[in-house]
């Protein structure tokens, strides 16, 4: 694929895909058609790029969609679906983008609809809207790639067989989406933040998701868990400059400099994350919030990292969202208060269906294999973690530590 067409896939790929999902209420339909629409753009964009990359991918993908149903239709003697009739005035109020502004969480809400399993909403739009992989979904899931492409399977027949209509919801009906609409923006967030290097496919989330969550805390300024993940995003991202040293090495939190992490961004994040305080008692994403903030209060290196505090608040964490993720995370805290066995032991313990595609856990495991001194069972660790694929800047940090055995 060109470059010209990879930024035009990630760019408009997921407009291009949920509209041609409202036109033909059929996931499959919608994906396969704009696959077909890059692959004719190969060789279409070769000689010359269109002024509209995004009509044109629409258009194309349009007509592959409609070849596709007309085939359909023989083989089931079925009637064609009607031309799209123009829009009436309430699919313009639907459409009108003062009630959603920004054009990703807009696609966001319209496929979170309450209608589709609580199980594979989120699952649903990280796969359509943000492109992610039926593998990278269930990974972050934590759950079988089987597993999760079955929920995509009954969410897709759900949505064809039930005519889930794709539309901009109102207000009213933005509570019943809104922790699905939160769940996907904190996975695609995160599928970016694991990249320290900027260098994968997913690295413009990064960027994107400080907007998105901007815009979502204006529209919902009083729900605490939104303001939550508007102040995680904005500390997260504050510490980017640090995250890489001159040679493109992954810098580990605890080593990274905070005179080189963006005040600007931080300040936002407390200033978010103040405004969550004052609306409820802390909640999950809160409390991950604040363990962000532990870290961006930290004045240099040479001051002690915040791992007391650190660890209180994944023990806090635990009663909301006990899970392998959130006690893996914390056994990272832990082996600096109780002891690197005590955190092994914790690790060693966990069970999920999905651990063993989880790279954080191969990594987490591995170093804390090597500071007990177990080296080959250590170096198996980092293979598994490297098998996995991860993106440039910590691929090199584990290829290091590795060669440290």
């Amino acid at each position: 694929m060109s470059p010209t067409l990879d930024r035009a896939a990630r760019d408009h790929g997921a407009r291009v895909r949920a509209a041609l999902a409202a036109r033909f209420r059929d996931l499959d339909v919608a994906e396969e058609a704009f696959a077909e629409a890059c692959a004719r753009a190969v060789t279409a964009w070769a000689s010359e790029t269109p002024r509209d990359p995004a009509a044109w991918l629409y258009r194309v993908a349009e007509r592959a969609a409609l070849d596709t149903v007309r085939r359909r239709a023989v083989r089931a003697d079925a009637t064609l679906p009607e031309t799209e009739p123009p829009p009436t005035p309430e699919d313009a109020i639907m459409a009108d983008s003062r009630l959603i502004p920004d054009e990703r969480l807009r696609l966001i809400f319209i496929c979170c609809h309450p209608a589709i399993h609580p199980d594979a909403r989120a699952a649903l739009t990280l796969k359509l809207v943000c492109g992610l992989s039926t593998a990278e979904i269930a990974r972050a899931f934590l759950v079988p790639e089987p597993t999760l492409a079955q929920r995509l399977v009954r969410a897709k027949n759900k949505i064809a067989g039930a005519g889930v209509p794709f539309e901009v919801p109102g207000p009213d009906a933005w509570p019943a989406r809104l922790d699905a609409v939160l769940s996907t923006i904190e996975i695609a967030y995160a599928k970016a933040h694991e990249d320290g290097g900027g260098s994968g496919r997913h690295a413009g989330y990064a960027r994107e998701m400080l907007g998105i969550t901007a815009t979502l805390a204006t529209l919902a300024p009083e729900e605490p868990e939104v303001l939550a993940l508007a102040a995680t995003v904005r500390f997260a991202e504050a510490r980017r400059p640090a995250r890489v040293d001159a040679g493109g090495v992954m810098v580990p939190l605890d080593r990274q400099d905070p005179g080189a992490w963006d005040a600007a961004l931080i300040a936002e994040g407390r200033g978010y994350l103040a405004r969550a305080l004052m609306t409820a008692p802390p909640g999950a994403r809160t409390l991950q919030a604040l363990i962000h903030a532990e870290w961006c209060v930290r004045p240099s290196l040479d001051a002690p990292a915040p791992w007391p505090s650190v660890l209180a608040l994944y023990d806090g964490l635990l009663a909301h969202r006990d899970n392998a993720v959130t006690r893996l995370n914390r056994a990272v805290a832990l082996a600096e208060i109780c002891g690197v066995e005590a955190a092994l032991e914790e690790v060693d313990a966990l069970d999920a269906p999905g651990l063993a595609d989880f790279l954080p856990y191969h990594a987490v495991r591995a170093d804390l294999l090597a500071r007990l001194g177990l080296k080959d069972a250590a170096r198996e660790a980092y293979d598994a973690a490297l098998r996995l694929g991860p993106e440039q800047a910590e691929r090199r940090w584990m290829e290091g530590r590795r060669a440290q055995m």
